[in-house]
């Protein structure tokens, strides 16, 4: 399991860039994150909202992730 402290400005896109780099996924491969099953808002969406729309009742918010070949590649 990885933690990230994660600043209460940053939109989604820009943590799901964070985690593709940190988990060092190649070019070729785009990651999804899923808060309860669920790929949250993209865009500006700021990463404070969706915590607290989906923190647990620990305090902490529980993602996955998936990653997936692009353009075609194997």
């Amino acid at each position: 399991m990885m933690r990230y402290l994660v600043l209460t400005d940053l939109i989604v896109d820009q943590f799901v860039y964070v985690v593709h780099k940190r988990i060092k996924l190649s070019v070729e491969k785009a990651i999804f994150i899923f808060i309860k099953n669920t790929l949250p808002p993209i865009g500006n969406a700021l990463m404070s909202a969706i915590y607290e729309e989906n923190k647990d009742q620990d305090g902490f918010l529980y993602m996955t992730y998936n990653g997936e070949n692009t353009f075609g590649s194997h």
